[in-house]
């Protein structure tokens, strides 16, 4: 397949960038950065893109989802549509031939490789409708499909205007490259390394580090044994974050028709053991 030059002068940018950060050390800078990762990855792609968008593990008010989703597309991932729909063939055919980033083509390949080649769909909205068609339906997400970058690229100069340049580096350039390496893991390392708990059909393993990185998401052999489940972190020593963020909700009265897995007896036995 043909290099995607667009997506690779992309990471190669900000990965200079975020390296620069470095040289421009600025606490404020740092506190907003820590901020935003939260924003992105936890109520964004976590709570949204992933166990909202496309499991439908739960529901809330069509304002929240929105909220929810601009702060998703803070991690530069793509857009909606984009995103659900690859996760979706993901489900599908996981680590069989049509999984978009399975391991089994190869570990950088699962990291980041796939998106380095072939034609970027990250804006096609028409060519992914057609794995995401309830969000298709959806003026809102159709419209921030193609227009992902404007809420980063508005909170970048926002972010410049106040404190220059460590403003930049910092909560845009370095916080966004961590957050994609974070985001990238849970396609490489929870098909590689890790326990499995369930016998499901693909290698998906659960990792502590990397659910610690991404907010819950690295209990991945949980989630591919119940993908519906918007708890993933099912036992009590599986510290899922974005979970109690969702359980809040719904203590609140806000989320509603929340799914959740339960471990087996003997299971939830062993782990009380």
């Amino acid at each position: 397949m043909r290099p995607n030059w667009a997506i690779i002068t992309f990471l190669v940018i900000f990965h200079a960038l975020a390296i620069t950060a470095f040289f421009f050390i600025d606490w404020r800078a740092i506190a907003i950065a820590f901020v935003l990762n939260w924003m992105a990855l936890c109520l964004g792609i976590g709570m949204s893109y992933h166990r909202l968008l496309t499991h439908r593990s739960y529901k809330v008010p069509k304002w929240i989802e929105y909220f929810l989703t601009v702060c998703a597309t803070l991690s530069l991932e793509g857009g909606p549509i984009f995103w659900v729909a690859t996760h979706r063939i993901h489900h599908q055919y996981s680590d069989r031939p049509g999984d978009p980033h399975s391991p089994h083509d190869g570990g950088f390949w699962a990291h980041v490789g796939w998106l380095m080649v072939g034609e970027s769909k990250h804006s096609n909205t028409a060519l992914m409708s057609r794995y995401a068609p309830d969000l298709a339906k959806d003026p809102f997400h159709r419209w921030i499909n193609s227009y992902h970058w404007l809420p980063i690229t508005v909170l970048g100069l926002t972010l410049y205007a106040i404190g220059g340049l460590p403003f930049l580096l910092w909560p845009i350039f370095l916080r966004v490259t961590l957050g994609l390496h974070f985001t990238w893991l849970v396609n490489s390392a929870t098909h590689m390394w890790g326990s499995r708990r369930f016998e499901t059909k693909d290698d998906s393993r659960n990792s502590w580090w990397v659910a610690l990185l991404t907010f819950g998401e690295g209990w991945h052999n949980n989630h591919h044994a119940h993908p519906v489940s918007a708890r993933h972190g099912l036992a009590w020593y599986e510290l899922d974050i974005t979970w109690i963020h969702i359980s809040l909700l719904k203590w609140l009265g806000v989320a509603q028709n929340v799914k959740v897995a339960k471990l087996p007896e003997e299971q939830l036995e062993r782990a009380a053991a």
